[in-house]
């Protein structure tokens, strides 16, 4: 028999295979969850307030981190960003950190955390004093309802 026979007959033999390796899927995966674990309590450090509960879609995360203006149930101002993190601001001071950041940054989110103790027309009135200093869009957060 002639050897390109033999070899003809083995490549027929032996089939292509059409599998998925899934390892480097999973190692992906539990890469983002491990960077999930730890980012997500950064987040949430600071101020103590009592966010609403809400229905309500997540907004996607993006690579630059969000401005977050907390005001507590006294109605102090917070700012997530700069050395004076967990010291309360004035409202002036805190649109004058807001809008250097928006002008170097001006695709960054601006997030407001309120108590729900707050009344509603405070956290109007900061929603329009940053549309003034130049954030284009203001996001509320919220916790999801409880189960019941």
């Amino acid at each position: 028999m002639p050897i390109s026979t033999v070899m003809s007959r083995r490549r027929h033999r032996r089939g292509l295979l059409a599998e998925i390796n899934v390892v480097p899927y999973i190692d992906v995966s539990l890469v983002l969850l491990v960077i999930f674990m730890v980012t997500a309590p950064l987040l949430y450090q600071g101020v103590e307030v009592s966010l609403p509960r809400a229905n309500a879609e997540p907004i996607p995360p993006r690579q630059i981190e969000p401005i977050i203006v907390v005001l507590d149930r006294d109605g102090n101002y917070y700012l997530n960003i700069g050395e004076d993190r967990g010291k309360a601001l004035t409202s002036r001071s805190l649109l004058v950190k807001v809008a250097a950041v928006m002008r170097q940054r001006p695709e960054t989110q601006v997030l407001i955390r309120g108590d729900e103790q707050v009344a509603y027309g405070k956290i109007v009135a900061m929603m329009a004093k940053l549309q003034q200093v130049g954030v284009a869009q203001v996001g509320l957060m919220t916790h999801p309802p409880a189960e019941r």
